[in-house]
């Protein structure tokens, strides 16, 4: 049988060509799936569903698609501007070896890359196991009885912990203090964070302010440990001062260091937070990396970010699943802690790998290597004539700080002019940090750096015998931690690569089949895309690197802005934002910093349809903005007529209103135009939610047709995979007179106009923003409006389809459907007590990930199939569907009882079907749900349905013992 073509077999094409490998829908799919929706062709179809008052006039005004050969030599070019010099500077960004067993198999296997969040807990064993590694080594290294899995950076952790405080303590002040000596990043995203919420930083620089600020009011204290400059100082007397204030101690702290110092755990800290980028991530330019949150166990139930916890199955097995899902913001809304939803889901997986890999004494022993060379250095540095100062502390585990007044510049130039990078910092200091990747040749370079003319040099040699660390005798850690078997199994190669195949093979992935979650976007991360993200020259930079040395990073972020730009219809945008949830709160940001500088500080309302994503009035929450929910109508529209009279109302202090575009209800509302323009007549700024930008690009602008801020979620529509999770980038654009109100970054350089720092690093997670550039540059103008136009396509197909066995909710006067289209499944549970989490599971069976279940109406099914999907694929999740319409049917006639049947008992694990005794109403056969051997291979899930009540009120958030399995 020949394969069909994309183009006619006449016409010449390049076999390199991106866009027929990306898009996965032929023409000749094209010409029958258009005979189902029953439209002429794809134009036709697009027009009838796209308002003509909206549609774009012109073309995105983007380069012409390069092959994938040409775009990565085109990258390769542009990443040879950056120069990977070595980094000394620390501050939170380290070298490190990530072990090539876990570079290979986790970072570059698109078994873990492509999956997607693990709310369907059955498929997503090995990650959640994963994850629960991370908080259990978490755990074990701060001494805290619960972390989470995992937050965006640790600038982000920080933030989080100041609101987690002020709502769990007893205080009642808005007094914020802040050690002066934590990373100047994490101090600059606080006070962004604090600003809208009426809190107050005071900044402690010296021991005097600090000791001033511990006599006054305050709800909490944060302190670095070790400090930024480097010394080791035993703060449990604080603690117990900032206790005695009923307030909380939060502390930053280095995980490779609490291997050998006395853990905050111990001097009764209540939360601790910090970065694990050292355990195998590398720096990136400033990101992805996981970072931690772990606390007191009476706050768990406030805690911000995922936390897996362990359950049972319907089998009575250990199992995991997210716990307390109730206070996740899609549920909790305006009332929600946190708006963050994606984790770095990926990096948390590569930290614990490295964790699992090294075990407790290879990371003692990479911990004591770097603190043994730091001490070799300060003995150098001191017979060259340096005196440690450690701001005045004569201690350290692998940062050095001296006071080198004004040789500082001199020192920082010399070094660059050796391939090295030195931080300046405080105007007068030197800070010198070492790192796993360190060598006795670089502390040599060194000491050849501070030299002064005509010393002679020390070596290494000289030293290394019975070197002590830098660490007062008092804080040097004698508990144990990482006791769990896990941790102490799987340090030969072999062990290890079968370890995460084994848990990678209990996951459901894009890489074995279509994941239709609704507006969530789960198409191709193409390798050619994914390849330049270990390059030395994206991967091995520094983020406070001097500018020069980041040339490439810089053409990136700009052609990368001007695509988008295009994409999007806006004037201007930032990368900063490392998540959806950011880029929402970066943009209300810069709505109410322009409020305020035209003296309207006073408008605070924003109004967000009820139908619209739960991170929405979170993120208005965390700005300081009063939430007006307004009505949707019997369509799912935004109802107009209500959203004027709540204008009308709020008229004098209306700031904005949120609105998803296309409708949370996978509908394009006719009236988006008069709704912006309503809104503008009362003064507020409309706020476009780029969750749904895949049904828009090429198509149709928000910047065009009445968007004043949006931002994107790359990790959607530009391809960056979900990571199981996170990574993330969440871009926010905006209109021209809100550019000078995008957010600065003190310390990277980059000027605020009275919006600081959203995340810890200039560019944000820029390692995964050449996923993006690739994306645009092998697509071109009219593919990316091809992507749209068969995202599309593809939706309105399925639900064609599916009609007859599964109404679609809501929909166009037409009949049609955006890029996803929401199944009801409500009044199946009357006929046959099946509900929509039932037929979830039940797909399970058939080998697919669930849509996405009950939102935003519950009691149904959100489809969405990318562009990405083949016409085979789609029909294979169609035939599924239908398969089991046809168990609801048996059931609804009686032939299987409400209580035993296929999806009642969904999913059906390996073991279940294989036991010699059968007792339930239906074959075997029909449990196993095989619909064609030969086309597809079976999934068996690794555990049956997972008990939620259970494991909530059995909270358990680490590694599960092994006796547990035994019994």
């Amino acid at each position: 049988m020949l394969m069909q073509t994309a183009r006619p077999l006449g016409e010449l094409e390049n076999p390199a060509e991106f866009i027929p490998r990306h898009i996965g829908v032929t023409e000749a799919d094209e010409q029958h799936m258009l005979s189902v929706i029953g439209e002429a062709s794809r134009r036709a179809l697009i027009d009838s569903i796209v308002p003509r008052s909206i549609a774009r006039a012109s073309q995105m005004k983007l380069p012409a698609p390069l092959t994938e050969s040409q775009a990565l030599a085109e990258l390769r070019a542009i990443a040879s501007r950056n120069k990977v010099f070595k980094s000394f500077i620390g501050q939170g960004y380290y070298g490190t070896l990530t072990p090539a067993v876990i570079l290979r198999n986790v970072l570059e296997n698109p078994a873990w890359y492509t999956a997607y969040t693990p709310y369907q807990a059955e498929i997503s064993q090995g990650r959640m196991e994963a994850l629960v590694n991370f908080q259990t080594m978490v755990c074990d290294l701060t001494a805290m009885p619960i972390a989470n899995a995992s937050m965006l950076d640790e600038a982000t952790a920080a933030a989080e912990a100041m609101t987690l405080a002020k709502r769990s303590v007893k205080s009642k002040s808005n007094t914020f203090v802040v050690a002066g000596d934590c990373h100047p990043q994490t101090i600059e995203v606080v006070r962004t964070r604090a600003a809208p919420l009426g809190i107050q930083v005071v900044l402690a620089n010296s021991a005097e302010e600090w000791d001033r600020a511990l006599q006054g009011d305050f709800f909490a204290a944060l302190i670095q440990y070790p400090a930024s400059s480097g010394w080791v100082h035993d703060w449990a007397p604080d603690v117990q001062r900032i206790h005695a204030k009923q307030a909380a101690a939060i502390v930053a702290a280095d995980l490779l260091a609490l291997t050998l110092l006395v853990p905050p755990g111990e001097w009764d800290a209540d939360i601790v937070v910090g970065s694990t980028q050292r355990f195998g991530m590398p720096m990136g330019a400033g990101g992805p990396h996981a970072a931690y949150l772990a606390c007191r166990d009476e706050y768990k139930r406030s805690m911000p970010g995922r936390l897996v916890g362990v359950s049972v199955d319907c089998h009575g097995n250990p199992a995991y699943r997210l716990a307390l899902q109730t206070r996740e913001q899609h549920i909790r809304r305006e009332k929600a802690t946190s708006n963050i939803c994606t984790a770095q889901v990926l990096p948390a997986v590569v930290a614990s790998m490295y964790a699992v890999y090294h075990g407790p004494q290879g990371l003692r022993r990479i911990a004591q290597r770097v603190a043994s060379y730091t001490a070799i250095l300060a003995r150098g540095l001191e017979r060259l004539g340096y005196t440690q100062t450690q701001m005045h502390h004569a201690s350290a585990f692998d940062t050095l700080s001296y006071k080198t007044g004004e040789q500082t510049p001199e020192l920082a130039a010399r070094a660059i002019s050796f391939g090295a990078n030195l931080r300046q910092a405080w105007g007068e200091y030197t800070c010198i940090s070492l790192d796993e990747t360190t060598t006795r040749a670089e502390i040599e370079l060194l000491w050849k750096i501070f030299a002064h003319e005509g010393q002679e040099l020390p070596t290494v040699a000289e030293f290394e015998k019975g070197i002590e660390p830098l660490i007062p005798q008092q804080l040097r850690r004698t508990s144990d931690f990482l006791t769990h078997p896990v941790f102490n199994t799987h340090h030969s190669e072999t062990g290890m690569l079968r370890y995460m195949r084994a848990l990678s093979d209990k996951d459901l992935a894009l890489d074995r089949s279509m994941i239709p979650l609704g507006s969530c976007t789960m198409k191709l991360n193409a390798t050619s895309e994914m390849i330049p993200i270990t390059w030395p020259e994206f991967a091995h930079v520094h983020p406070f690197a001097p500018r020069d040395q980041l040339q490439g990073y810089a053409q990136l972020d700009e052609q990368l802005r001007t695509w988008l730009c295009q994409a999007t219809g806006y004037a201007g945008i930032s990368l900063q934002p490392n998540a959806g949830s950011q880029g929402e709160y970066a943009g209300l940001l810069a709505i109410k910093a322009f409020h305020e500088s035209k003296g309207q500080g006073h408008r605070n309302v924003c109004l967000i349809p009820s139908s619209a994503h739960g991170t929405n009035p979170a993120s208005a929450q965390m700005v300081g903005m009063q939430v007006v929910v307004t009505a949707c109508d019997a369509n799912g529209n935004v109802d107009l007529a209500d959203l004027q009279a709540k204008c009308e109302q709020h008229s004098d202090r209306l700031a904005c209103v949120m609105i998803t575009y296309p409708s949370t209800h996978g509908v394009f509302e006719m009236q988006v135009k008069e709704l912006c323009e309503m809104v503008h007549a009362h003064g507020g700024r409309v706020y476009v939610d780029g969750a749904n930008m895949n049904a828009l690009v090429g198509v149709a602008a928000p910047g065009e047709f009445g968007g004043d801020v949006s931002h994107l979620n790359l990790h959607k529509t530009f391809c960056i995979p979900h990571g199981g999770g996170g990574p993330g980038v969440g871009p926010v654009c905006v209109v021209e007179d809100l550019v000078p109100f995008l957010p600065g970054h003190e310390a990277g350089g980059v000027k605020s106009h009275g919006v600081g720092a959203v995340s810890a690093a200039p560019l944000g997670n820029a390692a995964v923003l050449p996923i993006s550039w690739m994306y645009c540059r092998m697509m071109g103008p009219e593919g990316l409006r091809q992507a749209t136009e068969v995202a599309i396509l593809s939706a309105n197909y399925i639900s064609a389809r599916l009609r007859e066995h599964y109404p679609t909710l809501y929909a166009s006067a037409n009949g049609h459907v955006a890029h996803e289209c929401i199944l009801d499944l409500r009044p199946l549970k009357e006929a046959s007590g099946v509900t929509a989490e039932d037929v979830a599971k039940r797909l399970i069976d058939y080998g697919f990930h669930a849509p996405t279940l009950s939102f935003p109406v519950a009691g149904t099914l959100m489809v969405e199939p990318t562009e990405s999907e083949t016409l085979v694929e789609i029909d294979r999740f169609i035939e599924a569907m239908i398969a089991i319409r046809a168990e609801i049917r048996r059931i609804e006639r009686g032939e299987w009882p409400q209580e035993d049947n296929p999806l009642r008992n969904a999913p059906h694990t390996a073991a279940v079907l294989m036991k010699g005794e059968w007792t339930h109403a239906y074959p075997r056969e029909a449990g196993a749900a095989v619909l064609d051997e030969r086309r597809h291979a079976k999934y068996w899930p690794p555990v049956g349905r997972v008990d939620n009540v259970y494991g909530d009120r059995n909270l358990f958030c680490s590694c599960v013992p092994m006796s547990a399995y035994e019994e």
